[in-house]
Formats: structure tokens, sequence, C-alpha cells
């Protein structure tokens, strides 16, 4: 049978009422949420049952203790559990030393001291050779590698150094015609053998390797190799010198003590200083004097174990020895790599730095020597080639010297390298070294040694360039800021090589900006333009270009100004490779949006911005991918957002409109439009107060027409009905009833389009929890939107229902009926004389009707069809696998009854009575819910007009499961 609906009169005020927090006054002191709390802990007394105590503590702290600090302490339960074992006890504390030691040893140079490590890829990426390559391999005999247990110690020895005689003169293999690659694995394969070698105790063969190694670093036949091969070889030197010190550091440990950090040769034991002194000797028997310098600088730091004054002996005489290097690029590295290990062990002894400076100064006139220029012919490499050779090795010999040094060390070497003739190569090295600051506040005197500079094999440019590094990152004496611009322009200027050219104009083009105005970049952008214009040079330099843009944005934040440049819309037109062009234009919108803090309606900065976010979008294809579309859509919605012509509203309508045209492939964009036109729409309302002139009504009718024919272009269903929704919200709100429901009848008619699945996020996911969502949002709308005289009473809600009739829902889903409940929900509401809610100057169906027992009787009517759907649904549950579903959407709509029903009904009481029963019948009630359900019903039944309610209570009985 049929049941009736009566829907329950509200008095929604007085639910309000009941339903509003109780206010409870504080009083000061009182606890709130943002005060500290003091936690107290206290420890009684705990008596065991040998009578012992423990210890009693009370403790009290004013702030929260934070349960992770303890982590941060070193004392975490498994470090203490370590620690307890006695095996491994030794062996963590003395790994734990090496590496505090390690760290100590660092921090004796600051982290403004730019490492070696910093600088080792650049030297391998920059110094290349196509040349074939050669490399000497030890192939002499094995004898000697197995000595029995029972040899004795002088045996040994003597066994040891004929193994290294028979390296020095045993047979070699040459390996020939090695491209650079092969060079460089044949290096790495060595490199592992000494670790090979090391791990297995076969100590004497990983010196063979050393010194076979260090003696590569007197071949120069391939010399534009040399520098990356100083790399490369000084790995193996530095892995050679890290073993043999961790080797003897490992022999001073006992199972009583560890070496402290700040050990001094009296804690070292015998056994310890003989293996080093060993180590010492045997390199000493080394008789070529280069891989005999490279070992023992290799394990420069071992002579902590035998003197506390041996480094700074040995440094001054390995110095020396560097004097008996003949060729001037072999030497110079010799110095850098004694710099490095000096630096590493003793930072502090800065004397040996400066004497390997001013002695490399004594013999840097070898460069020009009938020997190194005989050997330039015979290689066939040019001076301006050559020079740049020795660049990597003196930057890191004037860096340590530079590193803290005082400033009249600094002015000492500025006035020996001017008696050098200003040399170019040492001035370049003393920019590239020396502090900032230091070359900054004397930037007309570096200019000046410019000048004066012989240019052969080493040109101005880079001079030039390296000066503008440091004015990039220290400023000059303002009074010589104009001058400095003119007299390196004057300079960079005149380059004929577009690439030496624009090197130097992008170091200096951040000078500019940065001490200057619009009009002095301006001129620096055209001089860049018109060098590189000329057989498309800019095509090769985009990198360059791209550097050149940023530095312009970093210190232009006024856009305004930033486009008033009259070259900088030309600048841009440079970048006609497109992949680049955009990753310019998204630079210029990145900034745009971090520093445009105020909405703007400034024709130039729209042009000019609307011009970017055209390139940007017109880059978007079938093969680009969700994350560019979404980062592009990001920027250009950015721009949207900003712009803002105040109470022109036409104009900003007018904006809108061309932006629709401009970015129609991006949906986000269009997305953002149609909110903006909304809000814009709402924004006219509320500046007219309620002026509804006609003006004002044909601009609010232009705004909802430009979202209604801007939607159906989106592809995103859900994106389609959201805004159908929201916009029809929006005419509602602005009286264009008509509108509004052509908004509500176009989202009805979308709705048989749904697919099964949608695309989130990349993944297919079931749709029916989206669709339930929008129309639980679509019915709250429809409460207030009136009926059209011509089409009925409750059109609307007519045809939705109609439509989630028609459409196909899975079997295994009670989403249609959860809808049928909402819809139920929505009838209630609108049988009621006062809605609860309203839109301003809109009289919706409780104002039209008046309470009227026709429109009560088409509702209710409905209300029942509704009904039949969910009671039908609910018996077709009735199968042993959809037991708990029936149980749970019967208990549901018994809930939706008593909220929104008139329980005095008797069918209706009635009905919800079987509900109750249904809800248990099979076991699968959640019997906690059911009886916080009848405790409820109980309360409210002691509410004015609600006794009926305790009848009801009295025939819902609770079934205990069994």
């Amino acid at each position: 049978s049929v049941f009736p609906w009566h829907s329950r009169n509200r008095n929604y005020k007085a639910e309000f009422a009941s339903c509003r927090l109780e206010a409870v006054l504080l009083e000061f002191g009182d606890y709130h949420p943002l005060k500290p709390i003091t936690v107290t802990e206290s420890k009684t007394k705990k008596v065991t049952r040998k009578g012992s105590t423990s210890s009693t503590s009370s403790s009290s702290s004013s702030s929260v203790m934070d349960p992770l600090s303890s982590v941060l302490d070193g004392t975490d339960p498994l470090s203490l559990f370590a620690a307890t074992a006695d095996p491994t006890a030794t062996a963590a504390a003395m790994d734990s030393s090496r590496k505090k030691r390690d760290r100590d040893d660092n921090s004796m140079i600051g982290s403004d001291f730019e490492p070696w490590s910093s600088k080792r890829g650049e030297i391998l990426t920059r110094y290349t050779t196509t040349e074939k390559l050669s490399i000497n391999l030890f192939m002499g005999s094995e004898k000697g590698k197995a000595v029995t247990a029972t040899s004795a110690m002088s045996e040994k020895v003597r066994t040891r150094l004929e193994e290294l005689d028979d390296f020095e003169e045993g047979s070699q293999k040459e390996l020939l015609n090695l491209t650079q690659q092969d060079y460089v694995n044949r290096i790495e394969e060595l490199n592992q053998s000494l670790k090979d070698a090391w791990a297995s105790d076969q100590k004497v063969k990983a010196l063979k390797i050393v010194i076979q190694c260090s003696k590569l670093l007197s071949d120069t036949s391939v010399i534009q190799f040399y520098p990356s091969k100083f790399v490369l070889i000084t790995d193996i030197l530095d892995t050679f010198g890290k073993l043999v010190y961790e080797r003897i550091f490992s022999m001073c440990v006992d199972n009583r003590s560890v070496l402290p950090d700040d050990f001094s040769p009296e804690n070292v034991n015998d056994t310890a200083k003989e293996t080093c002194l060993n180590w010492f000797f045997k390199i000493a028997s080394i008789r070529e004097l280069i891989p005999r310098f490279y070992v023992e600088a290799s394990i420069l730091k071992c002579n902590k174990f035998l003197s506390k004054t041996g480094i700074s002996e040995c440094l001054p005489r390995l110095t020396c020895m560097i004097r008996g290097i003949g060729d001037p690029l072999v030497s110079v590295y010799a110095r850098a790599y004694l710099c490095r290990v000096g630096m590493e062990v003793a930072p502090h002894l800065k004397e040996s730095l400066n004497k390997n400076f001013f002695d490399f100064l004594l013999t840097f006139k070898q460069i020009h020597g009938d020997m190194v220029q005989n050997q330039l012919v015979l290689q066939g490499v040019e001076l301006p080639s050559y020079l740049p050779l020795y660049s990597p090795a003196m930057d890191w010999i004037f860096q340590c010297i530079s590193y803290h040094a005082p400033e009249a060390l600094l002015t000492e070497m500025m006035e020996r390298c001017k008696k050098l003739g200003n040399n170019a190569l040492l001035l370049n090295s003393v920019m590239s070294a020396f502090r900032a600051e230091f070359i900054a506040t004397r930037s007309m005197d570096f200019i000046g040694m410019i000048k004066e500079c012989d240019e052969s094999g080493f040109p101005k440019h880079l001079l030039f360039r390296s000066l503008g590094l440091n004015l990039a990152l220290a400023d000059p004496p303002e009074s010589d800021q104009l001058q400095i611009l003119n007299e390196a322009w004057k300079v960079i200027t005149k380059l004929k090589n577009p690439q030496d050219y624009i090197n130097c104009a992008e170091v200096w083009v951040e000078y500019t900006c940065k001490h200057f105005t619009k009009r002095e970049v301006n001129t620096v952008l055209a001089d860049v333009i018109k060098h590189m214009t000329p057989d498309r040079a800019f095509e090769d330099s985009y990198p360059q270009l791209q550097s050149i843009i940023k530095k312009v944005i970093a210190h232009f934040h006024d856009f305004s100004v930033l486009f008033s440049v009259e070259k900088f819309l030309p600048f841009l037109d440079m970048f006609q490779k497109e992949s680049v062009r955009v990753e310019v234009c998204k630079c210029i919108m990145e900034a745009f949006i971090k520093h445009q803090h105020e909405p703007t309606k400034d024709p130039v900065i729209l042009n000019a911005l609307l011009h970017v976010c055209k390139t940007m979008h017109d880059s978007v294809n079938a093969l680009t991918l969700e994350d560019e579309k979404r980062m592009l859509a990001y920027l250009i919605n950015g721009f949207v957002k900003m712009v803002s012509f105040g109470r022109d509203f036409e104009q900003q309508l007018s904006f809108y409109v061309e932006a629709r045209s401009m970015f129609c492939n991006l949906e986000p964009v269009l997305v953002q439009l149609i909110h903006s036109v909304n809000r814009l729409a709402m924004e006219t309302r509320k500046v007219m107060k309620g002026n509804h002139s006609r003006k004002t009504a044909a601009f609010v009718r232009a705004c909802v027409a430009y979202c209604f024919i801007t939607i159906p272009s989106l592809v995103g269903i859900f994106t389609r009905l959201n805004l159908y929704l929201h916009s029809g919200q929006v005419a509602l709100a602005n009286q264009c009833l008509s509108q509004a429901d052509a908004f509500f009848k176009a989202a009805i008619s979308l709705i048989p389009e749904v697919p099964k699945t949608i695309n989130i996020d990349g993944k297919m996911r079931p749709s029916e929890s989206f669709l339930l969502e929008f129309l639980c949002n679509f019915f709250s709308t429809l409460l207030i939107v009136p009926d059209h005289p011509e089409h009925g009473v409750l059109f609307l809600v007519r045809e939705l229902l109609n439509v989630i009739q028609d459409y196909t829902w899975e079997d295994s889903s009670d989403d249609k009926i959860r809808i049928y409940t909402c819809v139920l929900h929505l009838l209630s509401a609108m049988s009621q004389e006062t809605y609860l809610y309203h839109v301003d100057k809109v009289d919706s169906n409780d104002s039209l009707y008046g309470g009227d027992s026709k429109f009560l009787a088409e509702n209710n009517k409905l209300c029942e069809t509704v009904m039949v759907q969910i009671l039908e649904h609910l018996k077709a549950l009735a199968k042993d696998e959809a037991l708990k579903r029936q149980s749970s959407l019967g208990l549901s709509f018994f809930n939706s009854i008593l909220a929104h029903g008139d329980l005095r009904n008797n069918k209706l009481n009635q009905l919800s009575v079987n509900l109750w029963h249904l809800a248990q019948r099979h076991g699968c009630a959640d019997t906690r819910t059911m009886v916080k359900t009848l405790e409820y019903i109980k309360k409210r039944s002691k509410q004015p007009d609600m006794s009926h309610l305790m009848e009801l209570a009295l025939r819902l009985p609770l079934q205990s499961r069994t």
C-alpha cells in the first residue's frame, strides 16, 4: 500500500535557538587554549622487596616538553644498546671519533671558502680533447707478493724495496690511441685497483699504483687535457692519503683508550710511529721528483703522528722541491695541489701559501720561453688556447692566499702583478680569487691595469668580464659607478665576435640594472639587440640572453617601469625558438605574480602581459603535458586576477571578453574568467545599491550571457555542471529569473551525459559520488527558485526527478536512493509556510503560493512518488549479500521521516516503526547507533508539541544480538 507523506511544520528560529551553544563566562586565570600548559611530574618513592628505595624527584616546567627532542641529544635507545656491546664499543667509538675529527678539520675553514670539490666538475667539463691519449701501466713481476709468516723483518723490508725497484725498472705497457673517455675509465680502474689492493693488505702494490699515476702528471703530450688529468690523478692521491692516515690512526686505538681529536705525538704509540716513518722512508726512495713530491704531499697529514712541527717543516721543503720542475704548467699544478693539501691540514700556515705564490711569479716568464713555445708549435696549440690552461691552478692558489688575508697582503700581491707588466692571465686570476669587496673598492685601479695589459694570448674582454662578476657581488664607490660602466662598455661594444660580446654583456647588465635607471638599461638592451641580430647570432646564445632577461626582471619590480623600457619587448622578439620563448614568458609572469601586489589597469602593463600570456597559451598543443598546462594556466590566471578597472565595469567585461578569445585552449583560464565575470555581476549590484536602472540590468544580463555561452566550451562535465549551478545562483541573486532558469535547465539536461567513470589526477574513478554531491547542492538552490508562471508547479524539480529516474545507476550502488532521500528533504522544506532562507528581492514559492492547498497537494504527491521508489529499492535488497545495505538504508530513511515527517499521521508513524524493525531484522544493524537514536527520540518527546514521540519510542524495541 502507498504511504501518504505529511511534512511536519518547522519553526526554524526555535530550532536554531535550541541548537545554539551555551555561552559560559570565563574568569581571569581560567583555562585558555592558547595559554602555556604547566606540566608537573612527580616520582614517589618505590619500595622494593629488599627494602631499597628509588630516588625521589619532583619537577615542574612552564612549557610543554617536546617528545621528539630526546631524539636529538644522542641518547636514543639504539645508541645506548650499541654502546653496551663490548666487542663493538671500541670500533663504534673510533668511528665516532673519526667523524668528529673530520668535522673539526673541515671546520678550520669556514663555509665562505669554496671547496675543491665544487671546482673539479667544472674543470672536467671545460678541459676536454679529441686527441688520442696514452697511459703507461705497470707490468712488473709479482715476486715477493706472498711473504711467509716466519720471514724475518729485514727480509720483509728488503723484499718490499726490491718490489719498488722492480716497479721502476721492470717492464711497463704503454696503452696508445685512447679516447678521452677510455683514459678516464682507465684512471677509474686504477683508483678501484688501489682500494682493492689496500683492502687485501697489499700495501706495496697500492703504493706502486699511486707512484705510477703520479708519473702521468709529468706528461704534457696532449696539453689541452692536462687540467682534467690533474683532477683525475689527484683523486687517486687523495684516496691513498686517506687510507694511509686511517691505517696509522687505527693502530693508535686499543680496547682501553681512543686517540683524542687534538692528539699530540706523545699520545701515539711506537708501533704507529714506526709504521708512519716506514711510509715516509718508502716515499723518500722514489727516484723521480714528480711522483716523490705528489705521494709525499698526499700523506702530509701523517706528520701529526711524528712531530708537532712536522707539517710546518715539510711545507717549505715541498715548496722548494717544486722549483726542480721545469715545465711551468706542471709546476703550477703541483703548487696548486700543495696549497690544497696545506689548506686541508694546516690552514693557519699561510707562509707556505705566500711562498708558493711568489715563487710562481718569479718563474712566470717561463711561459714565454723557448721551451714552452717549441712545445706549443709541436702540438699545434696557439697561445690563446694555452694560457687558459693555467687558470684553474692559479685561481685555486689565489683563493687560498686571499682567504681571510689582510688588505696589506692583497695590495702587495697587486703591486707584484704590476711589476710583471700587468700580465692579463695573472690579473684575471687575481680578480677571480680575491674578495669581491676588495676588487670593487679598487675598480678604477683594476680598469687602469686592464688597459695597460698585453692583450696577446688573453683578451681584455675576459678581464672586464671577471671585473663585472665582482661588481655584481659588491658595490664600487658611488662616484666611480658611471665611469666604470662607460669604460667597460667602451671595450665590450667593440667586440666583433657575438659569443665574446654576449658573455661580457650578460655580466654587465646586472651592474647596470643595480646602479642605474631604465634609460641606461634601455641603452644596454639596444646594444645587445644590435650585436646579436645580424646573422641571427642570438640563436647560439639563448642561455646568455635568458640570463639577461632574468637579471632585468629581478631589479625592476615596478612593471609599469619595466614595460616602458623601449627595447624590452624587441629584446623578447630575439627568442624565436618556441621552447625558450615560453620559458622566458614564464619567468616574466612568475615575477609579476610575486611582485605585483596591487590590481592594475595600466594599459602598458596589460598590453605587454597579454602578449606574453598569448605566447604561453599558443604553445599548448596535443603533446603538451598536463602539468605544463596546469602551470601555464596558473600563471595566466595570476595575471587575470590582478586586472581591475575599478568601477568601469564595462571595460572590465571587455577585458574578460578579449581574454576569452585569447586563452580559449586552457580550460582552467576559462573557468577563472567565468568566476571573475560572476563576481563582476555581483559587484555591480552591490555598488549600485539597489538602483535597478536599465543600464545596470543590461550589464548584468551581459555578464550572465558571457557565462552561458562560455560554459559549453569546457570539457570537464562536472566543471560545467558546477558552473551552471553557480552562474544560475548569480543570475538569481541579480533578479535575472529567466536566465537563472536557463542555467538550471542546462544543468539538468547535462546530467544524463555524466559518464560512469571520470579522470581524477590521472586515475579513473566512479562518478556517482560526485554526482550525488552536485545534486545535493542543486537541491539547496532549487528551494528558493520560484516556479515559472508558464511551466506549472515545481517544474524544475519534476524535470530533475525524471532525469534521475532515467539515469542508469550501478546495481551495487545506493546513491540513487540517497538522492531520492535528499529530494524528500527538499520537498518537505518547500511545504513550509516560510522557507529557511531567501534571496534578496526574489519571491520564492512560499511567497507565490502562500501555503496554497493545491501547491501542498502537488508537493505531497511528489513526496509519495519518491517514497515509492525508496521502498521498492529497500525491498529489492532483501538478499543475503545486500542485507547490510538494506539495514543501513532503512535506518537512514527512518531518520529522514523522524526529521521531516509529521509522525502524528498514523500511516507515516507505522511506516517508521516498520523501518525500525527492518533495520534490525537480520542482525545487521549498528546497535550503538540505534541506542543513541532511541535516546534522541525520548529526549525530543519532552519538547513542546512532541509528546507523540513518546508513544513512538514505546513501539521501537531494541533487539539484542545472541
